[in-house]
C-alpha cells in the first residue's frame, strides 16, 4: 500500500514540478559547496510531535536536442511537517531541488558537472522568480507562506483548500501571499502528515530540511552515447534549545536519463520516480548487504542513531577510510558509507 502510495504521489507532484523551471555525490558522498541558509521553523504546541517526510520526483521536463540543446532535468519536491497526537500540523517546511544539464545534438555533455546543486531554499533570492512575480515575492518566501498556511490544519483540510484550474491558491488570504501552482504542493504535505512518526520530536523544537546534491556523466543503456546522473540526499530533522537532534529522517533520490548520438531521449522520462525510501526493497541493497538490511532500513538505522547528538557530534562519529561506520553499535545495523549522511547534517548549522 505505501508503494501505491508512493507511486499515486509521485504522478500527482510531476506537472507542479515540471512547471518549475559521472559520479555523483550521493549519501556516501557529498561535494564541496557553499553554505547558505536553510529554512527552519518553530514547532508550535507541547508534548511528544510526530515527524514526516515527503519526497517526490520527476523528470518530466526533460528533453532531447534539436534546435536547443538537449535537457537532463530532475525536479524534486520535498516537504517536513511535525504533527501532534491529532493529527493537526504544528511545523511545516517545504523545498525543492531543480537538477538539470545539457547534452548537444551528437550525444555530448555540455553542461559544468561540478557545479553545486543548491535547492530553492538556499538560492533564495537567486532563484529569480521575485522579479517577475506579481507580489513581489521569491519562490522560498512563498513556500514559506504556504508552509505557514498549513499549520494548525490537519491532513485532510490541506487537501480541500481551493485551488483555481492552474492549480493556484484561490483562497484570498492564501493568494495574497503564494501565486505559485500549490496543487503538487498540497498531496505531499498530507502524505508527510500521513507517514508522520513518533521518533522525539517536541513542541518548541525547530524543524529543517537540509540536501544535497551532484550531477555526473556516465554509460547509459545499451545503444546509448551517454547518461546524465542526478543524486539529491535529504534530511528532516528537528532539534531542540540546546541543538540536539530530537528526531531525523533521510532520504534520497537517484535518476539517470539515456540519451543517443543524436541527442534523443532513450529514457522514458514520463515514468514516475521513486526514491530509495519509497522503493524500500525494490533497491535491491538487501540481497547483497552484508547484514541483510534495504538502504532504507540502514538509513532509517543512522537516524535513529544520530538522534539524541549534536551536529558536531554527529560529524565526529568514528568512520573508516570508506566512511563506513567504525563504531560497533552503528556497524551492526549500518554498512554503508556515512560520510556523505553527516555532511548532510552538517547543513542543519
Amino acid at each position: 500500500m505505501k508503494k501505491w502510495l508512493a507511486l499515486a504521489l509521485a504522478l500527482a507532484l510531476a506537472a507542479a514540478a515540471a512547471g518549475c523551471a559521472g559520479r555523483p555525490a550521493t549519501l556516501d558522498m557529498a561535494p564541496e559547496r557553499p553554505q547558505q541558509e536553510t529554512a527552519a521553523v518553530t514547532v508550535a504546541g507541547e508534548g511528544a510531535m510526530r515527524t514526516g517526510l515527503a519526497v517526490t520526483a520527476s523528470l518530466g521536463s526533460s528533453a532531447g536536442a534539436g534546435e536547443e540543446d538537449g535537457l537532463a532535468q530532475t525536479d524534486v519536491t520535498i516537504v517536513a511537517v511535525t504533527v501532534d497526537e491529532g493529527g493537526v500540523i504544528t511545523g511545516c517546511a517545504i523545498d525543492a531541488v531543480q537538477a538539470k544539464a545539457n547534452f548537444d545534438a551528437q550525444g555530448n555533455v555540455v553542461s559544468d558537472l561540478s557545479a553545486p546543486v543548491l535547492s530553492k531554499n538556499e538560492l533564495g533570492a537567486d532563484y529569480g522568480m521575485g522579479g517577475i512575480s506579481g507580489i513581489g515575492k521569491e519562490w522560498n518566501e512563498q513556500a514559506a507562506a504556504l508552509a505557514a498556511y498549513v499549520t494548525g490544519k490537519t491532513a485532510q483540510e490541506v487537501l480541500g483548500i481551493a485551488v483555481n484550474e492552474e492549480t493556484r491558491p484561490a483562497e484570498a488570504d492564501l493568494a495574497a501571499s503564494v501565486t505559485i501552482a500549490v496543487g503538487g504542493f498540497l498531496p505531499a504535505i498530507a502524505q508527510a502528515a500521513e507517514n508522520a512518526q513518533l521518533l522525539g520530536a517536541q513542541g518548541g523544537d525547530t524543524l529543517q530540511i537540509v540536501t544535497t546534491g551532484s550531477l555526473s556523466s556516465g554509460e547509459g543503456v545499451e545503444g546509448a552515447a551517454g547518461m546524465l546522473q542526478a543524486d539529491i540526499s535529504i534530511a528532516a530533522a528537528t532539534r531542540n534549545g540546546q541543538g540536539v537532534i530530537t528526531s531525523c529522517r533521510i532520504d534520497a533520490v537517484q535518476t539517470k536519463v539515456s540519451f543517443d548520438a543524436a541527442g534523443q531521449l532513450l529514457t522514458d522520462t514520463a515514468a514516475p520516480v521513486l526514491s530509495k525510501d519509497q522503493l524500500g526493497t525494490d533497491y535491491g541493497m538487501g540481497a547483497v548487504s552484508g547484514i541483510g538490511r534495504e538502504w532504507n532500513e540502514q538509513a532509517a538505522a543512522f537516524a535513529a542513531y544520530v538522534t539524541g547528538k549534536t551536529v558536531e557530534e554527529v560529524a565526529g562519529i568514528a568512520v573508516d577510510e570508506g566512511t563506513k561506520p567504525a563504531d560497533a553499535d552503528l556497524a551492526a545495523s549500518v554498512t554503508i558509507a556515512v560520510g556523505g549522511f553527516q555532511a548532510l547534517l552538517e547543513k542543519l548549522g
